[in-house]
């Protein structure tokens, strides 16, 4: 089954470099007639009605590859979430997404992480109101501090604001008490957003809803 990472800008980005190519887009041959066709050689009116015929065959079928009903977007270049349902943007929010560094332990077990956001495809797989963060090594490595051995001593709360959406694999769209960093790429991972964007985004989704990253 072909991998579902299908992002409305970049699927219209597709389609319409298609439609060049083949010379029938509305967009490059109908609203720029003076260069298409070319000076000199007539269309015949049989060539507008095949490629009018052609423009609305691939709108269809591009329109069948949108997602249906409500799912979240994440530009993690540009920093921007998107909830969408269908073609329509419900909802746009500033967020903060991975920094890309790289943290090496030093001794040890030599171990690295890379605090990139993952791409591709997710979906919403738990709702949490006041969640609390669970530090996990690198967190401790970060900071210079002896990782501690009792869970309770890992437990911070307030970090992740007053929701959270997981993802998978630890991450999670989540508040910030860092707002003045939104817009910018920060964070370990997870996608940080403003709790008044976030809130509105909780309530509306659910869990099963897709989430697309690129």
């Amino acid at each position: 089954m072909m991998i579902k990472r299908l992002l409305i800008a970049a699927a219209a980005l597709a389609w319409l470099g298609f439609l060049a190519v083949l010379g029938a887009s509305y967009f490059m041959g109908l609203r720029q007639a003076s260069a298409w066709p070319p000076p000199g050689q007539a269309l015949a009116g049989k060539d507008v009605a095949k490629a009018e015929k052609n423009v609305l065959q691939l709108e269809k079928k591009m329109a069948g590859l949108l997602p249906k009903g409500l799912y979240i977007v994440i530009d993690t270049a540009e920093n921007r979430l998107y909830l969408k349902n269908g073609a329509q943007v419900v909802q746009t929010a500033v967020v903060s997404c991975g920094s890309g560094v790289v943290l090496e332990e030093q001794g040890g077990k030599n171990r690295s992480w890379v605090f990139d956001t993952p791409r591709g495809e997710f979906a919403v797989k738990s709702k949490i109101t006041n969640p609390y963060w669970v530090k996990p090594d690198w967190a401790f490595i970060e900071e210079g501090e002896k990782i501690p051995k009792a869970m309770e001593d890992r437990v911070e709360a307030g970090t992740l604001g007053d929701y959270a959406l997981g993802f998978g694999q630890g991450y999670f769209i989540h508040g910030t008490l860092y707002t003045r960093l939104l817009g910018r790429n920060v964070t370990h991972g997870c996608v940080r957003v403003g709790d008044a964007d976030l809130k509105q985004i909780f309530k509306a989704v659910s869990v099963g809803t897709k989430i697309y990253i690129y």
